[in-house]
Order: structure tokens, then sequence, then C-alpha cells
């Protein structure tokens, strides 16, 4: 009998001989669940299909930037207008300035923004940043956060790191990251401890402030609040990656959702709408240090190109829309009582861990607040439901450790049907 993945798995085999280990970002290799990943070949709105013809309702969006869903026509249409007059111009384009003054707007402590083309390049920048500013050199940041592949971040971080028991990268030369400090996320006195012994040290603290790279872990009441307290106190910066969260949450992000206002921001994922896009922005005067104003040097070639900024200002167009973000809620809210109740008829020990349109299944008794409590997940008993969702064609995120989204283009009818699968697939994993 022929697998219904036949050609999924004949691609991954030949995709191995010539990238390494088949893929070209480690989480879609399918190692934390086991088995061969699926190819896709296309999407439209909520699902999408793979090279076998399998369709699937897909919750991981390219994990995050597609909050329209897939292939929406009104950013498809403003990506294919922009091409048609050039690619890219490696000039200055009004489009970029009309793409910075609606984040500006939106985003609470951004005065000044720079483009750059990925979440890690954002992280990588605002870092320099904030040191050349404070002219201090230590970093603060907390256990299961990723920031990308940034040598000095790529400390404890979670998202593959996790998944892969390599909290820590070869390759990364200790003295890259020996100015950063490591703390439990959700832990107050420990950000307190650290900065009253070392904050004259300490440029800066970054922190996700809805961590989704340990699975989606939400902050305890006021965390935030005191972090912004503490670090001003101290005289070091606060920096919100809100590459995920950023326009996940509201168009203000998690900063303006919680109340808490950090000195700077980094964005990517939704900015972007599918296409590579990050930012990073802050307060006009830290902001000002950016050559060719001052002397902190960042460049790059595809920065703000207009094939990007056409897709990103396609995107806040759409999620600027009345309701847009009280409907996302409202499935989102759904997904999460349907997956539960799910779960309590199969007697199946699950936290559904949720914040906005953002979620994480963990196969656990009890809360997940920290990296710590995260690592005490069933990684094995997710392998199983993964598979058993897949097979009922639901797409998951791959590992444990990862969110799940729900974007607009989901129907009430994909959040039932989902439900549904969920239901079959406790029962089934019960029996294994």
């Amino acid at each position: 009998m022929k697998s219904r993945y036949e050609h999924s798995e004949k691609s991954w085999a030949e995709a191995q001989q010539f990238i390494p280990g088949g893929v070209n970002s480690p989480v879609r290799a399918f190692k934390a669940v086991g088995g061969a990943p699926v190819f896709i070949e296309r999407a439209a709105g909520s699902k999408i299909y793979d090279v076998d013809g399998n369709e699937y309702i897909d919750y991981v969006c390219s994990w995050g930037p597609l909050i329209l869903g897939h292939a929406d026509k009104g950013l498809v249409d403003a990506v294919s207008r922009a091409a048609a007059h050039g690619t890219s111009f490696g000039a200055p384009t009004q489009a970029e300035t009309q793409f910075a003054k609606r984040i500006v707007d939106a985003v609470p402590c951004i005065d000044k923004v720079r483009l750059v083309n990925s979440g890690t390049e954002a992280n990588m920048s605002a870092i320099r940043l904030a040191r050349a500013f404070t002219r201090k050199d230590g970093i603060v940041k907390f256990e299961g956060c990723y920031h990308g592949h940034v040598d000095a971040l790529l400390v404890k971080a979670g998202s593959g790191g996790t998944t892969f028991g390599t909290p820590t990268s070869p390759g990364v030369p200790t003295g890259c990251s020996s100015d950063t400090v490591v703390l439990p996320f959700n832990e107050i006195s420990e950000v307190r401890s650290v900065l009253g012994k070392m904050g004259n040290t300490i440029a800066a603290v970054i922190v996700e402030p809805v961590p989704a790279n340990m699975g989606v872990v939400a902050p305890g009441r006021g965390y935030l609040a005191r972090l912004r307290e503490l670090t001003e106190a101290a005289g070091v910066l606060l920096i919100f990656d809100e590459v995920i969260t950023g326009f996940r949450l509201g168009l203000g992000g998690a900063q303006k959702f919680y109340g808490v206002t950090p000195d700077m921001t980094t964005l990517g994922k939704v900015i972007g709408g599918g296409l590579p896009v990050g930012a990073y922005g802050g307060r006009a005067d830290i902001m000002d240090l950016l050559s060719p104003t001052g002397g902190v040097y960042q460049a790059g070639t595809l920065s703000g190109n207009p094939i990007a900024v056409a897709a990103g200002l396609a995107t806040l167009d759409a999620i600027s829309e009345k309701g847009f973000y009280d409907d996302l809620e409202r499935k989102a809210a759904e997904l999460e009582r349907g997956i539960k109740d799910a779960a309590a008829r199969a007697k199946v020990q699950m936290f559904f861990s949720r914040v906005g349109s953002m979620f994480t299944i963990f196969f656990c008794d009890g809360l997940v607040r920290d990296y710590r409590s995260a690592l005490k997940a069933n990684t094995k008993r997710y392998g199983l439901f993964f598979h058993a969702m897949l097979d009922r064609g639901i797409y998951l995120a791959p590992s444990q450790f990862e969110a799940g989204l729900v974007s607009a283009a989901h129907t009430d009818e994909d959040i039932e049907k989902t439900a549904a699968a969920a239901a079959e697939s406790f029962q089934a994993i019960t029996q294994q």
C-alpha cells in the first residue's frame, strides 16, 4: 500500500543530498516529532497542500507572518504591482517612509525605525545600538527566549535549540557570550538582584514579552511592568523582541496589549506579510546614533526593498480594519475551548497555553510559566499527537516548543474540524 506521503518522502530523500539536513531552517525537518517532513506545493487561505495532494488546515502560518492567511488577494496584488516596477533599487523610496510612519504611529515606544531583512538582523542591530548608547557591554536575556541566531544571544535559547537539546550552538566563541547574563523568565527577584549588583555593566535587558519559542508562555501579572521599573532605575535599556508579538496581539503589539513601554522594539513576521522583513526602532535619541546620523554602523542591500514594503503596507491596511483583532480573538478562544473539551473527554493531561491568537498545546500536568516547566512536557506524546493530527488534515508546529497561530483566514468550520480531529487524535494516542 502506498504511503499518503509518498512524494514528500521522495522529495525529502533528494533534498538531503543537496541541503544540510534537507532543510533551510532546522525545525522544518520534523526531527522533534519523527518522520519525513511534508513538502508543500501551494497554499490558499487557511489551507496548505503538499506534493501528494493532501490538504491541511494550517496553524503554523509560516511561523507567524501570515496573519491574513495564505495568498491573501490584496497582499498578492500589492506585491505584483510593486514587482512590475522593479524588485530593488538600493535607493530611498516614498513607500519606505510611508511604511515607517505606519509603524511609528502604531507602536508606542517607536519614534524612529530602521528596516532590515529579518528578526535576527533586527535583534543583532538593536543590541549593538543599545551598547553604543549606554557605553556598556552586558546583556540580560531569559531562558527559553529566542532572539534569532545572534552569537551573543544564542545561550539557553528556545526554538530549535530547545527541540534539539543544544541550548548553546557550537561555533559561538566564548567571548561572544561572555557578556550575556541568562535569567529565568517570570522571576522578577532574579532581575532585581542582577541589576542591583551589575547594573553599571548592563546595556540592555532583552525579552520576548510573550515568549513563543519555548512554546507560548504568558508573562505573570505585573512582570513586564516590574521589568520596566527595574531597568529604568538601573539606567538599563529595555528591549522588547516583538518579532512574533508585534502586530500579532494588536496594532501596538504586546507593549500596548500589556500597557508597558520599552525603550526599543524589534519587529518582523507580520510586518512583512510573508516576505523577508525585520525592523528595529525606539526613542529618537537612541535611534539617531545610527549611521549616517551617528557612528553606529548597520547597512543592508535589500533593506526596505519595494516588494517587501508593499507586502507590509498591504498587511497593515488589512489588520487596521475595525474588528480585525476581535474576530481573531473569538476564533482563537473557540479553538481553545474545542481542544480543551476534547482532551478532557479523552482524559489526556494537557495544558493549553494561549495569548491572543498564539497558542501551544503542552502535554504536561500543570501550568507552564517558564523554560524549566516547559521542559517537563512530554515531547514523545506531542510527536504522536502531531502525526495523528497530520493524518487528519491538521498541520501543527512540528515541535512541542513552538507556537501555533490562528489567522484571519481560518473559518468557524476550520475550528470545528480541528476540534473534531483533536478528539480523535487524543483517543488515538491514549491507545499507544
